[in-house]
């Protein structure tokens, strides 16, 4: 597992388009798992901090629930599609998935509830090659490194 800072400090270039695709909307997709072993989706607000990426839960939500009984998660970024004129513009889509990491309790204001900051164990960065007759699948993980698989 890595935090944001290390898998930026390892691969700078693919980071900035990750946080990129990530930074193109407020709202993202969680997926977290159930205590029945099913997933659950949800909407999230996750934001990088200090190195960080980090996302709080509101008091009593299932979501919280289901990540302080297992802390597995998969987050994927706001979801534009491609331009039609020139797919290989198009930023893509990204998706990281690792653990939750409880950091503090927000026990007073507007949003209490749990904090959390992820450990991450991949990012995944999908887009249109260049020229577009493929897709562009980079994957990062910190025993690995990054590797890209075109796909026809």
């Amino acid at each position: 597992m890595a935090s944001w800072a290390e898998l930026q400090a390892s691969v700078p270039e693919f980071a900035a388009g990750v946080r990129g695709i990530f930074d193109k909307g407020r709202h993202k997709t969680m997926a977290t798992v159930r205590a029945d072993g099913s997933p659950r989706i949800s909407g999230i607000e996750a934001e990088f901090v200090d190195g960080e990426l980090t996302f709080g839960s509101m008091a009593g939500s299932n979501k919280g629930a289901d990540l302080r009984r297992d802390p597995r998660l998969a987050i994927h970024s706001p979801s534009l599609d491609p331009p039609e004129d020139v797919p290989e513009s198009w930023q893509g889509d990204a998706k990281i998935t690792g653990k939750a990491v409880l950091t503090h309790e927000v026990t007073e204001g507007e949003a209490p509830g749990p904090r959390f900051r992820v450990d991450i164990e991949e990012a995944v960065r999908v887009r249109v090659g260049e020229p577009a007759d493929h897709l562009l699948i980079e994957v990062w993980r910190p025993d690995s490194g990054l590797r890209r698989i075109a796909r026809r």
